[in-house]
This record gives C-alpha cells, structure tokens and sequence, in this order.
C-alpha cells in the first residue's frame, strides 16, 4: 500500500468523477449472469492487493459472494479513478475512503459509502525513531514530505495547533511517488502514513517508527479510511444487489477479524507477489481493527461524517456544506 498514491488515486475522484459524469451516461443495462446462473459484479480497489481489502478476498475464497448469487471480480484501478467510475455507474463498487467521497460530493459526485472498512483511522504523522519526534510540536523547524493534496496542509496545521507548535515554521517538499523510506533517508523528517502497512513494514525492516495518529488530536479526524462505495443509483435502484454484496463482503471481514493467519494466506493466495512477512504481520495488526468496537462490522456513524465534513468546510478544503448523512448509509449491513 503505497500511501502517498493511493490517496492522491482516492483524492482525483473529485476532479475525474465531474468528468466522467459529463462525458457518460450511467449504465443501464442488466447485469450480465453466468452459466451457473450467478450475476456478474466488479468492485475496483484503491490500490494494489493489501490488508484493507483482505474481507473481499475472503469473501471471494470462501464462497460468501456465490451464496449471495455474485459472481464477484476483484479489479485493480487502471488510469481511470474508481471512485468517478462509481459516480458515472460504469462499475457498481470501489474502495475509497471518506475524505476523498466527501469532496466528490462537494462537486456533485453521487457517491455513497455502504461501509466502514476500518472503525478508527489508523493513519498518522511518522518519523524515524532516530528523530526523536515523539509528538506534533516536535516538527516544528523539521521537513515533512506531501504530495499537495487538498487535506494534508490544513490536517497538518491541524494536529500541530493542537500540540501547541506553530506549523508555519515546518517546511513541506513535495515528494511524489517516493515511498516513506526512501524519502526519509534524503532529507525528510517525516510523512502521513497508514500504521498497518508502512508502519509495520518499518518494524520488520528494523527501522522503527514513531507515530502520532491524527484522530488523537481532533475528534473530527477520525474519519472512515478506507470505505466500501457505490453510488446513489444503485442505492435507490438496484437495493438487492446491494444489500447482496455488502452482506457478503460483511462476512468476509468479520471473518479476517477472526481469523487472521488463515485470512492473510488467503490474501497471499490472490496476491502472491506481496510480501508474506509484510502481509502476514500487516494482518495481525489490523484484523482486530476492521470491527474494533463497533456493534457490527462495517457500522458508521452520522457524528464521523457530519463533523469531518464540517472540519472540511471550516479548514477551507471543500466551499459548499453538504449533508453529511447523505454521504452514507448503513442500511445494507446484516443485522448485529
């Protein structure tokens, strides 16, 4: 999970769903079915194979998407955005997360997220132990390594305010597609990571981190990252299938917060080019995660999205205030 493109890839379905909404029709033809009477789904990921995605594997592996009638292929995003292609209906599913599916919003995109990948966000601001940046105020007079993309600066600004320290003495370079360790072994102090992939491969390559998750800093950034979407549409239209896929995929989580060894070998099974170790620690740490204390997997809550979007629109990232219980629903979920 290479966290600086997969959010910069979530992040452009802003600008690429008003695009491929102007220049398509939403699908209208039925789903195609196979011979064994299954009706064919696509759901796309964010990014390459990785533990936020494992529940769909599993439910691929274990039958949980055939007992529903599906039959389900798992897509890695080509140079389209998923996340637009969900918006115009020319694909039923994607991962995304909610910062990226509460700013396609603010430009008309009629995404919906039907489930809460992760409870908590596990994403955070990290740096080399030999730092010795041990909290936000810590960065202050330091280098932190971005991309540009429309949260980061305000979200930054955000948790160093918190911690008392003046972000305007931090300085940002612009690191592309340069990964976390890479980058910080040429001037860069420290970077947004996701704990669960860069953060544990830091601990297996015995290069430790320290990390200060943002959500400790502001209730409101504890936002849903990643997210299960579709669109309103299909919301309103094609409620079976919806309701068909989500409960299977619930089932797949539910059962890799259960059952992580086997759920990573599955995983590896789909994708075995990952890195056993990485996949294999990466789910042990983040398995307990998917439910955490949540009554069911997949469970979000009104308070999540209403308060990020408004921390959005206070910070300037979106000019338009939307409904944030529009933005998701949680009537597709099997009962606790």
């Amino acid at each position: 999970m290479n966290t600086v493109i997969s959010r910069r890839r979530a992040l452009a379905a802003i600008a690429a769903a008003s695009l491929v909404l102007a220049g398509c029709g939403a699908g209208d033809e039925e789903n195609a079915t196979t011979a064994a009477g299954l009706t064919k789904v696509q759901v796309a990921l964010d990014w390459t194979p990785n533990t936020n995605h494992t529940g769909l594997y599993v439910a691929k592996e274990k039958g949980y998407f055939a007992a529903q009638g599906l039959d389900v292929e798992i897509v890695q995003p080509g140079d389209a955005d998923p996340s637009a292609l969900v918006a115009a209906d020319k694909i039923p599913f994607a991962i995304s997360a909610q910062e990226a599916l509460t700013q396609a919003r603010a430009e008309g995109a009629p995404l919906v997220s039907i489930a809460a990948i992760i409870q908590h966000n596990t994403s955070g601001f990290a740096s080399p132990k030999d730092r010795n940046l041990s909290r936000p105020a810590d960065y202050v007079g330091k280098t932190y390594g971005g991309w540009g993309g429309p949260v980061e600066a305000p979200l930054l600004q955000a948790v160093v305010a918190a911690d008392g320290g003046d972000a305007s003495k931090i300085k940002t370079v612009n690191v592309g597609d340069s990964d976390f360790f890479a980058a910080t072994k040429k001037g860069i102090d420290f970077e947004w990571i996701f704990y669960g992939w860069t953060g544990i491969e830091a601990e297996l390559r015995g290069e430790p981190v320290n990390i200060q998750y943002v959500k400790d800093y502001d209730p409101a950034l504890d936002f849903y990252t990643p997210i299960l979407i579709t669109n309103e549409k299909r919301v309103s239209g094609d409620a079976e299938l919806v309701k068909k896929f989500t409960a299977a995929v619930s089932q797949g989580y539910t059962y890799a917060a259960k059952n992580s060894a086997e759920s990573a070998d599955i995983l590896l099974k789909a994708a075995p080019d990952l890195d056993a170790d990485l996949v294999k620690k990466s789910q042990e740490w983040l398995s307990p995660k998917y439910q955490d204390d949540a009554a069911r997997w997949g469970e979000q809550k009104s308070e999540i999205w209403t308060g990020f979007s408004d921390w959005l629109l206070e910070k300037k990232v979106i000019s338009t205030k939307g409904d944030g219980t529009k933005a998701f629903t949680n009537d597709f979920l099997p009962s606790a």
